[in-house]
């Protein structure tokens, strides 16, 4: 039976409370050392308010597996080194990167959003895949 997370398009996309998180991923040949185990894959996420409150992100969770079923959790404030406040309508954009020691792995996750009423929610990452280019499996 075919592994299911290798066939995972490098694109995702997921609205919670109004809020689009959509995720581009790619594989990084110049910063990754396959010879040494080391794969790097960057990947640039836009999040997007569809709402008509403004919303802050105050942090993230993502759950990154490899081909061995190995899995990663990262926790942390915000994204970058920040923690972006969005009025309707309004988009966040950044990028960021991600080692892998096999040449396909998925990510997904959640980001924390606070309103001005200080209530918190989450907001989902949809999986995605990440895949190095001509990997047999």
């Amino acid at each position: 039976m075919p592994d299911l997370r290798s066939e995972l398009a490098p694109i995702s996309e997921a609205v919670t409370n109004n809020i689009r998180v959509e995720v581009l991923s790619r594989y990084s040949p110049e910063n990754s050392q396959p010879l040494q185990g080391a794969w790097i894959f960057q990947y640039t996420v836009r999040i997007t308010n569809q709402g008509a409150e403004t919303v802050q992100l105050i942090s993230r969770h993502w759950i990154i597996a490899d081909a061995l079923d190995h899995t990663e959790e990262v926790k942390g404030p915000g994204v970058v080194g920040e923690q972006p406040v969005l009025a309707p309508g309004e988009s966040f954009k950044y990028s960021s990167w991600c080692p892998l020691k096999t040449p396909t792995g998925t990510m997904h996750g959640t980001y924390q959003m606070v309103r001005p009423d200080g209530s918190r929610f989450d907001i989902e990452i949809a999986p995605f895949g990440l895949k190095a280019p001509y990997t047999v499996h």
